[in-house]
């Protein structure tokens, strides 16, 4: 994974579809993304508060491939970083491929753990129609592929910014395929 780095970052402090980029970002242990709508310790996505709002936030940062985007600009779609909801854009690591409990060093000294797929949404459709099922695919064995990022949660406190450096420690074997949290 060698030359895996961040392309942009963004937040948004309102409950916003697409979040704006920022020159750099502060993640918060424990929290999230500092002044973003979804930082906290319990669940701040509409859908799970209305379930459970006592439940933990699994998905405190937002982390989308930028290869995304150009597999999407072949079929039709523009899409930027930011605008399907992330926080932080990357280039170079193929983050559907990662296990749970995965952990991303990023920039000097932000480490968060990967907790699983983020679940494509009727938003997507809402933003850009079709979008939904452009980000949705079928394995060889024909299981359902969720390609729209992935989620997890800030281990430690630090600022990231665009062209920091990503580096990926794996947990221990044997490895848990990542699910929709």
């Amino acid at each position: 994974m060698n030359g895996a780095q961040i392309v942009a970052v963004s937040a948004s402090p309102v409950h916003a579809f697409s979040k704006d980029n920022r020159p750099s970002i502060q993640l918060l242990a424990g929290l999230g993304v500092e002044g973003d709508a979804h930082q906290g310790v319990t669940v701040k996505h509409r859908s799970r508060v209305a379930v459970d709002p006592s439940q933990p936030n699994l998905r405190q940062v937002h982390l989308v491939h930028a290869e995304l985007f150009d597999e999407l600009a072949e079929m039709g779609f523009s899409i930027g970083p930011g605008a399907i909801g992330e926080n932080i854009t990357t280039s170079g690591i193929d983050l559907l491929a990662l296990p749970r409990g995965a952990r991303l060093h990023l920039g000097e000294s932000a480490e968060i753990e990967v907790t699983g797929l983020r679940n494509p949404c009727v938003q997507l459709d809402q933003y850009r129609k079709g979008l939904t099922a452009a980000v949705l695919g079928r394995n060889a064995d024909g299981q359902l592929v969720r390609k729209a990022g992935i989620m997890a949660i800030v281990i430690a406190d630090g600022m990231v910014q665009a062209g920091d450096a990503v580096t990926v420690t794996l947990p221990p074997l044997p490895h848990i395929r990542l699910e929709r949290v």
